[in-house]
């Protein structure tokens, strides 16, 4: 169905935008405060929530609140699909490329030119 993103879809969109991208770099170090999260970026509280949000429905990020303050924490297991995604179109052009080059070495020398 067009409407229905798969979970990888909703990683790479949410991956897709510099100030997540930067979120979930500053997480991979540990948990932070969404305020904490909030500090680096140029942009308003509710602005950032917004992207949270976007990266607790993608599952890269997980959150839960403790009185006042909502602490986030990234998902490595959302990474792991986009890893395992990416490495097995690695995986089939190094194939191909493989394939050329054995065709490219079996292929006989050029004929020297007689002048």
């Amino acid at each position: 169905m067009p409407n229905q993103q798969t979970p990888l879809d909703l990683v790479f969109h949410a991956l897709s935008d510099p100030t997540r991208r930067a979120i979930v770099e500053r997480l991979s170090l540990g948990p932070a405060s969404v305020s904490e999260l909030a500090q680096p970026v140029a942009m308003s509280l509710p602005s950032v929530m917004q992207h949270l949000q976007i990266l607790e429905s993608s599952g890269l990020v997980r959150s839960e609140k403790v009185g006042r303050v909502r602490t986030c924490r990234v998902e490595p297991t959302a990474l792991q699909a986009v890893e395992r995604w990416v490495n097995e179109r690695r995986q089939r052009w190094e194939q191909r490329l493989d394939r050329l080059g054995d065709y490219l070495a079996a292929l006989p020398d050029e004929p020297s030119r007689k002048e």
